[in-house]
């Protein structure tokens, strides 16, 4: 009795030490308590102090990068904060109106829009790859992508999740097929307390989960390094709030402002990581990996980038996980980020 207590004791702590890396907000009390949606009077607004920004978030990622830098003080709209876990409630979200702006990955986003989600690519972000990984438990016997044939595999969070992308490219890289492995969809935060108790022995995760689980035994397996994912993500709007000329204004300026705080990140990196900390609940060498896989600059989604990115949208079509195959480039607005 004494040894289930204490497996109980340590599961619970794993979860509420993900729980609170993952700062997520259901959709029904976020849906209770938005300020985007419903108000005839919006559509004709031009003023931007009349309106209410809301900015869709993943684990706390662009909130504690802006708290930290400071570079949404002064805004001349009020801003909300809508925290989810995944990129599926947050597009979930910004759908329900619930939501201005989304912040995910490529092919999150593909998956999105696929998904008939009204949001458009109005900034691209890019990074190394690496906070990308598949991640084993330290005893496995798999030590290489090929020794994945025939086993299950925890994705996280959703299906087509950027964690997805990168098993599926691993995978063929290895001469693998995707039908090779059993896949299992969880929540990052769920995945991350089957991971800990031993109950999920590899898991393609991202972010601070995939930080987290190296620190709590796991063995990373891959990351997303050298072109295994794109390594672009996107800035979204949904196109019901580019509708309304007051908050195309507020997006734009919030796009620079991104930029402004991102750049702020490069040049103070231990203050970003302390940041990390504070508002994540991560540990000090948790925080400085997350610091050193970020996100460096804001760019246009420029012509190379959209051809990049669909190059995912189509390897995923190939294996059935994204169906219909949408076209990135119908679903861009480049008149917020310029070159």
């Amino acid at each position: 009795m004494n040894r289930m207590n204490r497996l109980h004791t340590r599961n619970r702590r794993a979860t509420a030490a993900a729980r609170a890396l993952g700062a997520a907000l259901s959709l029904t009390a976020l849906l209770a308590t938005s300020a985007c949606g419903g108000d005839s009077r919006a559509a004709s607004e031009t003023d931007p102090s009349k309106v209410t920004l809301t900015l869709g978030d993943q684990a706390k990622n662009l909130k504690t990068l802006f708290d930290a830098s400071g570079a949404l003080k002064g805004t001349p709209y009020k801003v909300k904060w809508a925290e989810f876990e995944g990129a599926a409630p947050l597009f979930q979200a910004v759908q329900a109106g619930a939501a201005d702006t989304s912040y995910a990955a490529d092919l999150p986003t593909l998956q999105a829009l696929a998904g008939g989600v009204r949001v458009k690519a109005v900034g691209a972000l890019h990074n190394d790859g690496t906070h990308t990984g598949i991640v084993v438990r330290k005893n496995s016997p798999v030590k290489s992508v090929k020794d994945l044939k025939g086993k299950k595999v925890v994705v996280s969070s959703a299906k087509g999740s950027i964690a997805e992308y990168l098993l599926a490219h691993a995978l063929k890289q290895a001469g693998l097929s995707y039908s090779d492995v059993r896949v299992q969809y969880l929540l990052p935060t769920d995945a991350q307390a089957a991971f800990t108790s031993g109950k999920v022995e590899a898991w393609a995760t991202f972010g601070v989960y995939k930080t987290v689980a190296e620190q709590h035994g796991g063995r990373l397996l891959v990351n997303g390094a050298n072109g295994r994912v794109s390594g672009y993500g996107f800035v979204g709007a949904s196109e019901e709030a580019l509708d309304v000329p007051a908050k195309k204004k507020a997006i734009t300026d919030y796009l620079r402002r991104l930029d402004k705080a991102l750049a702020w990140s490069r040049k103070h990196p231990e203050e970003y990581a302390k940041a990390i900390q504070r508002n994540n609940g991560a540990s000090p060498t948790v925080a400085k990996a997350l610091v050193d896989q970020s996100n460096s600059e804001l760019l246009p989604v420029s012509e190379p980038v959209i051809r990049s990115v669909q190059k995912v949208g189509d390897t995923m079509h190939g294996i059935g996980v994204l169906t219909p195959n949408p076209k990135l480039a119908d679903h861009v607005d480049t008149s917020l980020v310029k070159e």
